[in-house]
């Protein structure tokens, strides 16, 4: 019988296959089937996130997700404690909510475990109680920056960047501020940088921006300009491969369907990108470092917000195809996924 070997073979594409990684040695070929498929992979990586968020007039409890690399509609997930506004972000395990306005201001925090379902748990607190905030991560550290405190204490439009560590339990530390304080802007990540773009200062939508702030995710610190999008505006979907990170849909007060990019380990102003498939803004999205997907959020016609579903192909350029549809329409959001791009 023949002998034959294994040697350090690697998928690249979290959606295609196993990882076998090693030295295995055969003695002969009969029966031997290599494994195929995602089901092998990390646990089957690649879901999209939606948690909380408000229709008209209420605030969702409900966590949706889908499966990033196909299309469809998003299916039940669980329930957070109480309906909230939020902003999320995780690890390859784990997600984090920050939850925001319940209508009442909050600042806790939740998590669950991104491969079941379920509902979630309770995390923590965040250092101030804020919403309409943005949230990156890297495998490691969660961040939270930015938002609208109502008056509880600290400035109404809110420079503050905290952080978590995900694996463990316990409430945020302070990491900096951003270069502006305001709220509604959007968020993604290399597995070193967090980049945060665009938002407001209430009470006036008039001050908005097309700010484009970074930090260094590991460290602590205040943020540094990284440059501009192409339009300001607030309320962007955001989501990145390891590399490259999209910011998609704003609100101007009108809605656009500008879709910016920028190369998150260089400095500079973003490049259009093409545009989300309708006017939309106080959307949410994440990806599996491929695919970009969020939901549309507010929208133009009655009753003003969304449950489509748009993707898009990060490493290219071009407009925003239907993926599908929310069971339940929102806008604000916690968006995340086991294997965005900040995961590496």
């Amino acid at each position: 019988m023949s002998e034959f070997r294994i040697d350090q073979i690697k998928s690249q594409d979290a959606s295609r296959g196993p990882d076998i990684a090693g030295i295995t040695t055969f003695t002969g070929t009969s029966g031997i089937v290599m494994p195929s498929g995602d089901t092998a992979y990390r646990g089957g990586r690649g879901r999209g996130i939606w948690a909380g968020g408000s229709p008209a007039g209420s605030y969702l409890k409900d966590i949706q997700y889908v499966t990033i690399s196909t299309t469809g509609n998003a299916i039940d997930f669980g329930d957070m404690s109480e309906g909230s506004s939020a902003a999320a972000s995780s690890s390859s395990t784990r997600a984090v909510i920050f939850q925001g306005l319940t209508p009442t201001l909050v600042n806790t925090i939740e998590y669950f475990t991104i491969s079941s379902t379920g509902n979630s748990f309770d995390f923590g607190d965040t250092t101030v109680k804020v919403h309409e905030t943005a949230s990156a991560s890297d495998n490691i550290r969660g961040l939270n920056a930015g938002g609208y405190s109502s008056g509880s204490g600290v400035p109404a439009n809110t420079e503050t960047i905290d952080y978590v560590t995900i694996a463990a339990l316990g409430n945020a530390i302070n990491f900096g501020n951003l270069t502006v304080g305001r709220r509604a802007p959007g968020a993604f990540s290399s597995s070193t940088r967090a980049c945060f773009a665009s938002g407001y200062q209430q009470p006036s939508t008039a001050t908005q921006f097309n700010t484009i702030d970074y930090v260094t995710i590991a460290t602590t610190g205040d943020a540094k300009d990284f440059g501009d999008l192409t339009e300001s505006g607030w309320g962007p979907a955001s989501m990145s491969s390891s590399t490259r990170g999209v910011f998609a849909g704003r609100l101007q007060p009108g809605m656009i369907t500008t879709i910016d990019y920028i190369t998150i380990a260089s400095l500079g102003d973003a490049i259009d990108f093409g545009d989300t498939s309708a006017e939309c803004g106080r959307s949410s999205g994440s990806s599996n470092k491929v695919r970009g997907v969020y939901c549309l959020g507010n929208f133009p016609t009655s009753p003003n917000v969304s449950n489509t579903i748009d993707y898009i192909t990060i490493a290219s350029t071009g407009n925003a195809s239907d993926f599908g549809d929310l069971f339940q329409e929102t806008h604000q959001a916690g968006a995340t996924s086991d294997s965005h791009g900040g995961l590496g």
